[in-house]
C-alpha cells in the first residue's frame, strides 16, 4: 500500500481543514488507517484510527470530539476532519495504514506498517 497524505495549510485558530489520504494498491480496505502527528522537536504521536470496516474509531483525548475520522473504502481514501483547531495542532500530519485488518494497539506505532510522506498543517493563533 502506498499512501499519500495531502489538505495540510494555514489555517487560524478556530478554523478548520480537512486532511485526505489516498492509498494505492488493493489491501487498503482491508486494512486499518491512522493519523499520527510530529510537532518540531517532538516524537510523533497518535491523533485518531479507523477500523479496517470504519465500525470502530480512536482518538488522542487531545482532539477527541474536534476532530473526525472516516474513510471511504470504494475510493481508496481516508480522510481526517479537523475542526476548532488550536496553535497546538500544528504538526506534520502523517496517515499510515496497517498490513493487516487486525490491530493489537491502535493508539501504537508499531502497529502500522505503510506511511505517507505527511503534510503540514500551521494553525496561527
Amino acid at each position: 500500500v502506498q499512501l499519500q497524505a495531502f489538505g495540510g495549510g494555514l489555517v487560524q485558530a478556530g478554523g478548520s481543514l480537512r486532511l485526505s489520504c489516498a492509498a494505492s494498491g488493493r489491501t487498503f480496505s482491508s486494512s486499518a488507517m491512522g493519523w499520527f502527528r510530529q510537532a518540531p522537536g517532538n516524537e510523533r504521536e497518535f491523533v485518531a484510527a479507523i477500523s479496517w470496516r470504519g465500525g470502530s474509531t480512536y482518538y488522542a483525548d487531545s482532539v477527541k470530539g474536534r476532530f473526525t475520522i472516516s474513510r471511504d473504502n470504494a475510493k481508496n481514501t481516508g480522510y481526517l476532519q479537523m475542526n476548532s483547531l488550536k496553535p497546538e495542532d500544528t504538526a506534520v500530519y502523517y496517515c499510515a495504514a496497517s498490513r493487516t485488518s487486525w490491530v493489537s494497539n491502535y493508539y501504537s506505532r508499531d502497529d502500522y506498517v505503510y506511511w505517507g510522506q505527511g503534510t503540514l498543517v500551521t494553525v496561527s493563533s
